[in-house]
């Protein structure tokens, strides 16, 4: 069977399409050239509420014999503008009306439109709009995904994103982070939730680097005012991997896998409880360095600020630390967070500096008031702070930074001290 529409046809109403839905029992399908089109909805955690807050939906295709069709074979089917509109509406259609079914009054459906889709015809389009009236699901409920992919029309594109969130719904950004995303599409369609692709995650699954990354481009997505969705968990790793990037929402096969069983929903609750408990157990005994750092150092930093208040020189003051095979430099922040003197280099650390950022090297006068463990050790005197990993502007090297701020001669100093994050074993012997 075949839809043979001229590109030139109107752009179909949900009354024209409703004869291609067939409801059986509880549940609704679809025809469409010879395949029988069905709703599979995938959930979707918050991590912070413990509990599923929205569904995906995504379209299965089956032939006459019952075999599947994949999504990508489905969508290379249409031969015209008009033939691809209307199976972009089919399938909502068809979602929206098995969703509107589910006796669930409170979560989200995420439903994806290809920007080539969302730029074609007019945003004062009211097919979507009748859709909603008809089926009585509101529009607050419905998020609307725009696949990261180029179009030809982004000021179309950002009319229609105009128009779907003028009629209540929420709107999000699909894959983002591979293929052509980037952050002016944030910037131009001032999306509500962000969904990063599966690709920074499995990188981030392999790579130290690549997980600083994911943990802050969610960040900046915050700052952005985005919520961020991380899709394609599959495995408990990924899962804390997760949890630790500091995302809102989850989504993948970990946690369950699309389903055709819409009556069964209910039943797609996972197991967050236990998750949440490992990784604070991960976090708080093992990966996160900050409580042992502050326990190691406590002493010797207690004993180089008391030279340094005797009228100790800094290299006199600093020799205690400098020696300890983590320590990669030191040196002395006035309370406007300008720098007393040069640095203090380890020797290894001199040893083994990278010629080609030499010129980041003297550090004599340098203003370290923008950084955070400068202000916190003001407003903490006596504390010692610790910071997160953060890449070294002096070496380009990932460190952890110690500051104390103490009182020398009626004046406020901040004594700084620089950690490697991730230090070299030692040579084996023998």
């Amino acid at each position: 069977m075949s839809c043979d529409l001229p590109d030139f046809t109107p752009p179909p109403e949900v009354d024209l399409l409703s004869p291609m839905l067939t409801q059986g029992g509880t549940s609704w399908t679809a025809e469409f050239r010879g395949l029988t089109l069905h709703t599979a909805l995938q959930p979707i955690y918050s991590l912070s509420h413990k509990r599923t807050i929205g569904y995906e939906a995504l379209i299965r295709a089956f032939d006459t014999d019952q075999c599947a069709v994949s999504p990508l074979q489905l969508f290379e089917l249409p031969d015209s503008h008009a033939e691809n509109l209307l199976l972009d509406r089919l399938c909502r259609y068809l979602h929206i009306q098995n969703y509107s079914g589910i006796k669930d009054q409170l979560n989200w459906l995420f439903l994806n439109v290809s920007p080539q889709v969302v730029t074609t015809g007019s945003q004062k389009d009211s097919f979507f709009g009748q859709l909603l009236e008809k089926t009585g699901l509101p529009p607050h409920r419905i998020v609307i995904e725009i696949v990261e992919q180029p179009t030809d029309d982004a000021e179309r594109l950002r009319e229609t994103v105009a128009y779907y969130r003028e009629l209540g719904c929420l709107i999000a950004i699909d894959d983002f982070g591979a293929g052509h995303s980037n952050f002016e599409r944030i910037w131009n369609l001032s999306p509500d939730i962000v969904k990063l692709d599966r690709a920074l995650l499995n990188r981030a699954t392999e790579e130290r680097k690549a997980r600083q990354i994911l943990n802050g481009m969610a960040s900046l997505l915050h700052q952005s005012g985005c919520l961020v969705l991380l899709e394609g968990v599959e495995t408990r790793d990924q899962a804390m991997i997760a949890i630790d990037a500091g995302v809102d929402f989850v989504q993948g096969f970990y946690f369950k896998k699309p389903s055709l069983e819409l009556e069964n929903l209910s039943q797609a609750q996972a197991d967050l409880d236990e998750l949440l408990e490992e990784y604070k157990y991960y976090k708080q005994l093992i990966q996160d360095p900050n409580h042992q750092l502050a326990s190691h150092f406590a002493m010797p930093f207690e004993r180089t600020v008391e030279r340094l208040q005797n009228n100790a020189t800094m290299e006199q003051a600093c020799v205690e630390l400098l020696n300890h095979p983590t320590v990669s430099r030191c040196y002395l922040v006035n309370s406007n967070g300008i720098q007393i003197e040069d640095t203090l280099v380890s020797d290894s650390i001199e040893r083994n500096q990278d010629p080609r950022y030499r010129p980041l090297e003297s550090t004599a006068s340098a203003d370290w008031f923008r950084q955070q463990y400068l202000r916190q050790a003001l407003a903490e005197p006596e504390n010692l702070q610790v910071t997160t990993p953060y890449l070294c502007v002096t070496g380009a090297y990932m460190c952890v930074t110690l500051s104390l701020a103490f009182e020398h001669s009626g004046e406020t100093r901040v004594l700084c001290c620089d950690i490697l994050a991730n230090p070299p074993a030692p040579d084996s012997e023998g």
